[in-house]
């Protein structure tokens, strides 16, 4: 026990540097870890669906060039419907990359195991200056 007193600051240390090197691991969990080139890659190479789980007055103002529109809360019920191929690689895009992140976890859930989350969402699709439409 006296080990552990006299060395305190190493076992804070410890823990700390753990944690630090946990974090990207656990941010990565709530959000994506796609960048908007590698979208673009995947989307020409692999063919990749993307999809944007945004609310319709928010696809309407702006959504990633080709994205089929699917809201959060209608993804369980419709992306069957919309994607039949499983493997088929999926692009979720929301405005910040928070639900998109969601989105990604049902598609998972429901089967299709190459769904990913665009990191920063539209936000950082649109500055890497990539083609946005409008309803």
């Amino acid at each position: 026990m006296k080990f552990f007193l006299d060395n305190w600051t190493l076992f804070l240390l410890a823990l700390t540097s753990g944690g630090l090197l946990l974090w990207p691991s656990i941010r990565g969990a709530a959000g994506g870890s796609l960048t908007a080139s590698a979208a673009v890659q995947l989307i020409n190479r692999e063919k990749a669906i993307v999809i944007d789980v945004c609310e319709a007055n928010e696809y309407a103002s702006a959504h990633v060039s080709g994205a089929r529109h699917i809201p959060l809360a209608q993804l369980a019920q419709k992306l069957p419907q919309e994607v039949k191929d499983k493997a088929l690689p999926l692009i979720f895009v929301c405005q910040s990359g928070m639900r998109s992140g969601s989105a990604m976890r049902i598609a998972k859930g429901l089967g299709y195991q190459n769904a990913q989350s665009l990191n920063g969402g539209l936000s950082s699709w649109r500055a890497a200056n990539l083609p946005v439409d409008r309803a």
